[in-house]
């Protein structure tokens, strides 16, 4: 699909739309599980985002790196940093700060023997650029996407509660959402009353009316964990990590619990104790949000989350008057497509046009937003003639994506009703976290990973267990997906049937897609996989 590029058609920064917004009703759902962590925020009862951590792919995002610099490429103004991945980090040069070797130059040994001077690097058109075999530390800013390595920045923050903290900085900086200046002064005293010399700090929005004992308190919190991290810093080899930031959990709660959240609900006993303890040290005020789900019902199903957490591995997204979105993932972009469908306006093709495209919008920025959608992204609208009503869509559109927390750019229609807009990407993407490449078209089409796949038959056993006293299962599989079961992760079938006291019988089902599974009764010997699906 061609991407038409019109210069006339400026960008829009979700950043500046300052439009007075209606308040909105947050909470959070934590479901956690020995295979995963999912949090669930929605707003205003509709489910806004879904966040997926697993043991074997954690967040990184955060996470602080001793490495090495590999090799440089001038021509692309960037380097790449060995951090002990497959592939090597991205370090661009405008990602490196200028003083990074003053900041290196603090972790050489007082006692080093050897009096050669080491390489610092050289300045090329003004930018400093590193050698290959240099010691760098590094902070990662975007996941590993597809084949490409992480990417790195040399400007290291450490965010807390209420400030940030940035080494081999001066700057002191006040969120932009704290408008009222008699706020910005006071924090900006409390600021400069705390800042060390060579550490820049960073008042989050959060900050916005809280005493500075607070502040006090999470900046000391935050020196603690830097002078952890230097003395990691001195005694790694490199490639290392020197800093793992907060689990998932708890780093939404750091940058989401404002005010406006009426709730955390999670159904694990252990996550409870630990947030709370979180919270009692850093808002106690809070505490009283926090919520233990101890209900038999999955916590996902008794607030309806399931079933539109399925909803976002579809194509297809149906609205309301009958005419639906298409979303396609390609490796340049992904595309959105508008459809009428079972739409039949009374009025002139024009204004029903008109009427499902605006329909679209907000549907179209909710669906960016859930699936975790970066980079590039094209939207088909369905054609209009007239000028005003494209304005009105685009419009309409930036208002949308102003509610957004991931930066976004959005460019007005082109003559063929194409609207280009890019959104930030850290990770992967929520498709990629749940899918494996489908075997059988070679990369065309996705099927949900195994892991998915087990934690969905687990969810459906948790939901069996409620209403059944059912003993004995067949679970029938696609054969690539139980001979995977039954040979290469036998302790997952047995771990289900320890847990939820229940002894499964895996079998081949050739009808079976991957991404399907089919559970009968050995009591009946009837299908009764329908009765427990959310």
């Amino acid at each position: 699909m061609a991407v038409l590029q019109n210069k006339n058609r400026t960008p829009y920064k979700n950043k500046r739309y300052s439009k007075p917004r209606k308040p909105v009703k947050k909470e959070i759902f934590i479901n956690e599980t020995r295979n995963e962590t999912r949090i669930a925020i929605t707003e205003n009862g509709q489910l806004a985002e879904i966040l997926l951590e697993r043991p074997e792919n954690t967040r990184m995002v955060g996470d602080i790196f001793k490495g090495t610099v590999a090799r440089v490429n001038p021509g692309m103004r960037a380097a790449f940093i060995d951090i002990g991945f497959d592939h090597d980090g991205f370090l661009h040069f405008s990602d490196i700060n200028e003083s990074v070797h003053d900041f290196m130059d603090l972790f050489e040994s007082e006692y080093d023997e050897d009096s050669t001077p080491k390489s610092r690097g050289t300045t090329v058109r003004g930018e400093w650029m590193p050698k290959p075999g240099q010691e760098i530390i590094v902070q990662i800013t975007k996941e590993p996407i597809h084949d490409k390595g992480p990417r790195v920045t040399t400007h290291i923050s450490l965010p807390g509660r209420f400030i940030v903290l940035v080494p081999n900085d001066k700057q002191i900086g006040i969120s932009r959402k704290i408008s009222n200046f008699q706020e910005k002064r006071r924090l900006q005293k409390i600021a400069r009353n705390l800042k060390p010399d060579d550490f820049g700090l960073i008042l989050r929005t959060v900050a916005l009316g809280k005493s500075a004992e607070m502040i006090e308190n999470d900046f000391n919190s935050l020196m603690s964990n830097w002078k952890i991290i230097e003395k990691e810093i001195k005694s790694a080899v490199p490639p290392a990590i020197v800093y793992k930031d907060m689990e998932m959990a708890f780093s939404v709660i750091r940058d989401l619990l404002t005010e406006d959240v009426g709730k955390i609900v999670t159904d694990s006993k252990k996550l409870y104790r630990k947030l709370g303890s979180y919270l009692k040290n850093l808002s106690p005020h809070l505490l009283e949000k926090l919520q233990y789900y101890n209900d038999p019902v999955p916590i996902f199903d008794a607030f309806n989350i399931e079933p539109e957490i399925e909803k976002t591995q579809h194509r297809k997204v149906w609205l309301k008057s009958g005419g639906y979105l298409i979303i396609d993932h390609t490796e340049a972009l992904v595309t959105v497509d508008i459809n009428s469908g079972r739409y039949q306006g009374k009025k002139e093709h024009e204004l029903n046009s008109l009427k499902i495209n605006l329909e679209a919008v907000p549907e179209v920025a909710r669906q960016l937003r859930l699936r975790d959608i970066g980079g590039l992204v094209v939207v088909d609208f369905i054609d209009m003639d007239d000028e005003k009503n494209r304005k009105s869509v685009y419009v309409s559109m930036r208002k949308e994506m102003a509610k957004d927390r991931a930066r976004s750019k959005v460019f007005e229609l082109s003559e063929l009703g194409l609207m280009e807009m890019t959104r930030q990407r850290i990770g992967p993407g929520l498709l990629y976290r749940v899918s494996d490449v489908c075997p059988i078209c070679d990369g065309l089409g996705r099927v949900i990973s195994k892991d998915t796949l087990m934690n969905k038959i687990e969810r459906w056993i948790m939901r069996m267990k409620i209403e059944n006293t059912e003993r004995r299962l067949i679970l029938n599989l696609h054969p690539d997906v139980a001979f995977h079961f039954t040979e290469n992760s036998r302790e997952s079938i047995r771990r289900l049937m320890w847990k939820y006291w229940v002894k499964i019988d895996v079998k081949n089902d050739a009808e079976l897609s991957m991404n399907e599974f089919k559970i009968i009764s050995k009591k009946s010997g009837e299908d009764i996989t329908e009765q427990f699906i959310s």
